[in-house]
């Protein structure tokens, strides 16, 4: 069971899905507590110095899905490895920011 999950579908432009990866990008260059604003809301994290990463391309069925995945232990957590296969979150969907 996931102690959070929060998840956003809706169409942006290239450039609203430039300034959500621009966001993210400098939430992850500063690390520590960030704010990242997703629209309606704004969800808040801490972002440890080492993270894990999966990216993922599929191409069928018409369209292009692009996956780009971090994950980090939570405090008091012992770090789990990375898992192969498909992963949860999607960036070129804005399916939105999930916390471990």
């Amino acid at each position: 069971m996931k102690d959070l999950k929060f998840e956003q579908k809706r169409s942006l432009s290239r450039l609203e899905a430039a300034d959500q990866l621009t966001a993210l990008a400098a939430a992850l260059r500063e690390g520590g507590d960030a704010e990242l604003d997703l629209g309606p809301g704004t969800l808040s994290l801490r972002i440890p110095d080492d993270l894990r990463s999966e990216l993922e391309v599929e191409i069928g069925e018409g369209e292009i899905e692009l996956e780009l995945e971090f994950k980090w232990p939570t405090a008091g957590r012992k770090s789990v490895p990375a898992k192969t296969g498909r992963s949860a979150t999607s960036t070129s969907r804005s399916k939105g920011a999930k916390r471990p």
